[in-house]
């Protein structure tokens, strides 16, 4: 675990925050700067920096991701969509150097993405 990596803290329990699913791999919260009524972020436990670093190693791992966001929008009831979404690199929009997912909902979106 990198030492400044603010999610690995939060999977250690030495940063709080509102977990609202885990699993053996996988951790949920509410992202602290939600863009949608329903903003959550899906991220393994294990610190992987971001979408470009997953090996074939990590294909149960990417399934559990995708299975959490759909067991959570299913949860907050976002039938009538949802869109999930990763940034790779500080381009990107990436800020938090660990592989994550937001789930986001409850309001329209449009397309392309800003």
């Amino acid at each position: 675990m990198p030492l400044d990596c603010v999610f690995c803290k939060i999977v250690a329990r030495e940063i709080p925050a509102d977990i609202v699913l885990e699993t053996n791999h996988v951790v949920a919260f509410p992202d602290l700067n939600p863009q949608a009524p329903t903003h959550l972020l899906i991220i393994p436990k294990q610190h992987i920096p971001s979408l470009a670093h997953v090996t074939e190693m990590n294909g149960t791992l990417l399934v559990d991701l995708q299975l959490a966001a759909k067991e959570l929008a299913n949860k907050y009831q976002l039938d009538k969509g949802f869109r999930l979404v990763t940034n790779c690199g500080e381009s990107a929009g990436q800020s938090v150097q660990h592989l994550h997912f937001h789930l986001l909902g409850g309001r329209d979106f449009t397309w392309p993405p800003g």
